[in-house]
Order: C-alpha cells, then sequence, then structure tokens
C-alpha cells in the first residue's frame, strides 16, 4: 500500500484479481519466486498484465544484455526507484557489475564500445521524447546497429516507460534490493 498525496493505491492480493490474471501471478510466482509489486498492480485491469508481460517478452533483434542497458537508461531519466532496483537485480544476472550498472544508470557504458553507443542514444531518445540528436543516431548506426535495432530500443523504451509512469503514479512498496541513488 501507498499513499500519493490523498490517494492511496493498494497491491492486489491473488484473490482479488481475475482468473486469468491469477493464473498468471501463479505463472509469475513459479518462474520468480513471487509476483512484483508492480505487475500484481497490473492484475487491477482484466488485460493490462497479460498484455504487458506480453510486450516486454517480445522476440526482439536485441540481445537481453542490450534490453538491460534500455530498462536502466530509461528508468534512470524518468526517476523511477522501482524500476531502477529491480533492473539492478536483473542487470547482475545478465553481468554487469554494480560500477558499470551505476555507469549504465548514468547514459555511459564506458566498458564496451557498442554498449556506450547504445547508453548514449536511449538517453537522447528519453530525454527529448524521441529526437535523438544527431551525433547519438549516427553512434548508434556506427556501433553496429540497424534501422531493426532502432525499432526495438524504442520498443523496450515504450514497455519501460509504462512501468515507469505506473510506478511514480502509484509508488507501490519496491519489493527488490534498493538500487543505490546516484
Amino acid at each position: 500500500m501507498s499513499t500519493t498525496d490523498n490517494r492511496t493505491f493498494t497491491v492486489p492480493a491473488r484473490d482479488e484479481v481475475s482468473s486469468d490474471n491469477q493464473n498468471i501471478f501463479d505463472n509469475l510466482k513459479k518462474g520468480l519466486g513471487f509476483v512484483p509489486n508492480l505487475y500484481a498492480y497490473f492484475g487491477k485491469n482484466e488485460t493490462a498484465l497479460a498484455d504487458y508481460l506480453g510486450f516486454q517478452n517480445r522476440k526482439s533483434t536485441l540481445r537481453p544484455k542490450e534490453r538491460e542497458i534500455i530498462n536502466l537508461v530509461t528508468s534512470q531519466i524518468n526517476g523511477c526507484r522501482y524500476c531502477q532496483s529491480a533492473h539492478t537485480v536483473l542487470g547482475k544476472m545478465h553481468g554487469f557489475s554494480e560500477e558499470n550498472i551505476l555507469e549504465i544508470r548514468r547514459g555511459n557504458a564506458s566498458f564496451d564500445r557498442k554498449f556506450d553507443a547504445l547508453a548514449k542514444f536511449t538517453a537522447s531518445v528519453v530525454e527529448n521524447r524521441g529526437k535523438a540528436t544527431p551525433e547519438n543516431i549516427e553512434a548508434f548506426f556506427e556501433a553496429g546497429y540497424t534501422e531493426s535495432n532502432l525499432i526495438d530500443v524504442i520498443m523496450v523504451v515504450g514497455d519501460k516507460i509504462i512501468s515507469n509512469y505506473i510506478h511514480n503514479l502509484t509508488q507501490l512498496e519496491i519489493d527488490f534490493p534498493l538500487a543505490d541513488p546516484l
């Protein structure tokens, strides 16, 4: 439960969501060991949880590490502590060190030229509401990314904006180890 001004937002229990969402909760619990509060909140809507998970888990031209870079950069710029925390855990699972993750959240990845171009491109896209700088666009392509990759970057940014905004509005309890502030 969290309170934003006068409005209180609550995470629904399994028995408070539809049977379709209960099945998704069960699968999440089986796969992750728990149902993250943010996912559970989506369960208040009949179709949003399945839609969001389908969007999030869609086939992509980007590798999981690249998707985590986009998630971390976007969540940092949007000030979403929940997603910063969740994707710090996921970033470590994908092989990034704590130092790598903090640098990525700042919009850089000096430890890898291609990742650096991706982080800077993502930051430019999010900060400029889709109007990345010509320099960041060119560096993205020079690093070896394609127009197909560009579309997937925007898809991941869009996915992350959805969860960032839901959390920024609700301020649900963060049920991941809290990411270090920058």
